[in-house]
């Protein structure tokens, strides 16, 4: 992905929202989000680079410049967030303990 079109597209799909929704969150007319998803690319202000960049979960620098050494450990966990703030309070209380004790056997400190 060459470009900020390209990007902010690709992080749009990412994140399961429809554009409309975007530009809702982001606080602008979908119609302004269609000149920057467009063929022409279009460059927003920097307050509406910020407002997109916090609406995907990325950083401006990212959109902008297509480099950020945070993006993949961020990235890395944000489905799982996102699955596990939808579950109910049970099972997600279940999936808890789970991974807490695969951890603890992970690193040979068995409560057990």
């Amino acid at each position: 992905m060459n470009t900020f079109s390209e990007r902010l597209r690709a992080e749009i799909e990412y994140s399961g929202l429809l554009q409309k929704e975007v530009a809702y969150r982001a606080g602008i007319k979908k119609r302004a989000l269609d000149m920057y998803l467009g063929a022409q690319g279009s460059m927003p202000p920097a307050d509406v680079a910020v407002r997109l960049a916090k609406v995907l979960n990325v950083t401006v620098e990212y959109l902008v410049t297509g480099n950020d050494p945070a993006l993949p450990s961020a990235r890395k966990f944000s489905r799982l967030e996102t699955d596990l703030k939808s579950l109910s309070g049970e099972l997600y209380t279940d999936i808890e303990t789970l991974v807490h004790k695969i951890v603890e056997y992970r690193n040979g400190k068995t409560s057990e």
